[in-house]
């Protein structure tokens, strides 16, 4: 039987969208109030999805359990209440858009997950704003 879990999580950051190899005037026109250089945060959720076939001894694709705490352990640790230009090096020099956010979180996670399972990463910057990467 083939099926899809979710596990939800959220983490709270501060980023500065800017690219360092533009002016500041095309850095303010292209990334608005979310170059501002004194920061700003979110507070983001976080939807892991994991497909595949369930394990016909255990009935689970995986112990929820377990992917909570890879996500704690690899995501929320790592991002939570952090600048995340600042003090992570996921983002020293890639700018922090949601877009690269998510992208970072599926590459974490897939590193710490069986290749037996597809994964599938969504990310919320706001209730209204999300990226997703379906690997």
């Amino acid at each position: 039987m083939r099926i899809s879990v979710f596990r939800k999580a959220h983490f709270n950051a501060a980023h500065r969208l800017n690219n360092p190899n533009w002016s500041a005037e095309k850095n303010q026109a292209v990334f608005g109030l979310c170059n501002n250089p004194n920061y700003h945060g979110h507070n983001y959720e976080l939807e892991v999805k994991l497909s595949g076939e369930v394990d016909r001894e255990s009935g689970y694709l995986i112990d929820l359990g377990e992917l909570k705490q890879i996500i704690y352990e690899q995501i929320e640790l790592r991002f939570d209440h952090k600048n995340l230009n600042l003090d992570t090096e996921e983002f020293k020099h890639l700018n922090p858009t949601a877009e690269n956010i998510c992208y970072v979180i599926w590459q974490i996670l897939r590193s710490h997950l069986s290749e037996r399972f597809d994964l599938s990463v969504r990310l919320y910057e706001t209730p209204r704003n999300y990226v997703e990467y379906p690997g």
